[in-house]
């Protein structure tokens, strides 16, 4: 199987800890939203797509990337995030919006994985942040199982 990872890590390397995490479990190629522009996806069996939540969603970049990308025919496809606030069941629904434009372009999304990270945007700077030392070796470790769910037999 051969797997991409594209992720947004903005502030404190959060995501980037979880997508490198993820990455070594599935032999993935690692890159950042930046570098990821005109990658032929094609290419991969299994993509990954994961940043901080920004103010209740994913990064801007990414989705734009995304959006840019033609259709897919039942391609696969992974979500995860770190955020400094837990989802809550109505509002705040992190996902919600990749896994649309997503599905909006044929992916079938086989997992989501999301965990808690060190958060200092205001106002929690102030507080002198959120979830210091977030995502932890707990949460790493969960990552990795996750991404173990992840791994598809090669075909043959």
């Amino acid at each position: 199987m051969k797997a991409v990872i594209i992720y947004a890590s903005r502030h404190q390397g959060n995501t980037a800890k979880v997508a490198r995490a993820i990455a070594e479990v599935l032999n993935a190629e690692l890159l950042t939203v930046d570098t990821a522009h005109g990658t032929v996806i094609d290419e991969y069996d299994l993509i990954g797509l994961g940043s901080g939540i920004y103010w209740g969603r994913h990064d801007e970049e990414l989705l734009a990337l995304v959006r840019a990308w033609p259709a897919h025919s039942n391609r696969k496809a992974f979500i995860f995030s770190t955020s400094g606030l837990a989802e809550g069941r109505i509002f705040n629904r992190y996902n919600r919006r990749l896994r649309n434009a997503l599905t909006e372009k044929g992916f079938m999304i086989i997992g989501e994985f999301s965990c808690r990270g060190y958060e200092t945007v205001w106002p929690f700077k102030l507080l002198g942040g959120l979830n210091k030392g977030r995502p932890n070796e707990s949460d790493l470790a969960a990552a990795t199982q996750f991404a173990r769910g992840l791994r598809v037999p090669k075909a043959g």
